[in-house]
């Protein structure tokens, strides 16, 4: 038992991950990774996403994606879906995919992302950001959500204000109020890494003050700028053990917006390094970290280039029965740092400088 929040990770390497790749992904390949991720104990992940293959192509082979996997009961498989057609399609294949946890109103601070993402302007989501309440409050629902993207800064546009993204999650948090629906989560979505751990303590420690009913924080960081961990870590420590954070993560590190203008290099937060965070401070994941880096690897090898994160590089910190033998040479490149998982193989030959030789 411990004092920080409940943590759910989201993996993102199907979806946000593999949109930055070049195309050639097999579904096969991409049915090897679900199935290993879910073998190390993943309960949550993003398989793909229903969108225009022509301007997502690394998505286009969804349907047959979706068609292949086997539902199971404690393992919840999302898709992500941009308008009402993608949603329509979406919901066909529920199950095996998970139907939505809460409605949600988003809104886009920057005008020329949502262009360059949804080919839709600050005007047309003026028009239309309010549907998802008129639906909610059709069916009955009770409960919703609201978020912001691009709400700490943009590549084009530059560094938004704290007051902005408070004024635009007050504008979504009073319709859902005025509409009798109770607003338990925000989103927070950074496509462009702008994240810092400053503005996301300021904005966390505003909304529990400004919006007492929100008890699930939704993180999707990316790493540009190296800080997506260190402001995951904030949120961490700031909320209570009643708060729930969803985090988005990727195996390896991998993913980024085609649109942002960071390509591959955007990243995300590692799955397998929040994951050794987490247990570092005792906070119980279910999750089997060695087999997460097999994961990594295998990522590495169906990509053909390196990743991104320092556990798999150098292992989890070394409990008592790990601890290096005092027999490890000198160890320069990546490959001979596996010796970790991979044993001595990897660096045989090198030198032992501090061992005086027999004469």
């Amino acid at each position: 038992m411990t004092n920080y929040p409940k943590v759910l990770i989201t993996d993102e390497t199907l979806r946000d991950g593999l949109q930055i790749e070049r195309s050639g992904v097999t579904v096969a390949e991409k049915l090897e990774l679900l199935n290993r991720m879910v073998d190390a104990g993943l309960k949550r992940m993003v398989v793909g996403a229903f969108v225009n293959p022509k301007w997502s192509p690394q998505m286009g082979d969804t349907y047959e994606l979706v068609k292949q996997i086997e539902p199971r009961p404690d393992v919840k498989f999302f898709s992500l879906a941009l308008n009402d057609r993608g949603r329509e399609e979406r919901k066909a294949f529920t199950p095996p995919l998970s139907a939505e946890e809460l409605p949600a109103t988003h809104l886009h601070l920057c005008g020329v992302f949502i262009q360059r993402n949804t080919n839709k302007t600050l005007e047309d989501q003026e028009r239309s950001w309010r549907l998802p309440i008129d639906r909610a409050v059709a069916l009955g629902l009770k409960e919703s959500a609201i978020g912001l993207s691009s709400g700490f800064g943009s590549n084009w546009t530059g560094k938004v204000s704290h007051e902005a993204r408070m004024e635009a999650l007050q504008r979504q948090y009073d319709a859902w109020s005025e509409a009798g629906i109770k607003v338990r989560r925000v989103d927070m979505a950074d496509p462009m890494g702008w994240n810092t751990p400053t503005e996301v303590a300021k904005d966390v420690r505003a909304i529990k003050e400004r919006f007492p009913t929100i008890d699930i924080f939704h993180v999707h960081f990316h790493n540009a700028r190296a800080l997506a961990l260190l402001s995951f870590y904030e949120v961490l420590n700031l909320l209570q053990p009643t708060d729930t954070i969803i985090a988005d993560t990727a195996i390896g590190g991998i993913g980024g917006c085609p649109y942002c203008g960071n390509g591959q290099a955007t990243g995300m937060i590692a799955t397998e390094d929040l994951v050794h965070l987490l247990q570092t401070l005792g906070i119980e994941t279910g999750i089997h970290l060695d087999r997460l880096i097999e994961t990594s690897h295998r990522l590495s090898e169906i990509l053909g280039r390196p990743l991104h994160s320092q556990v798999s590089f150098n292992g989890p910190l070394p409990d008592q029965d790990s601890l290096y033998s005092e027999d490890v040479p000198v160890v320069f490149t990546f490959e001979e740092a596996q010796h970790f998982r991979l044993g001595s193989s990897v660096y045989e030959g090198n030198a032992r400088p501090w061992i005086k030789e027999a004469k």
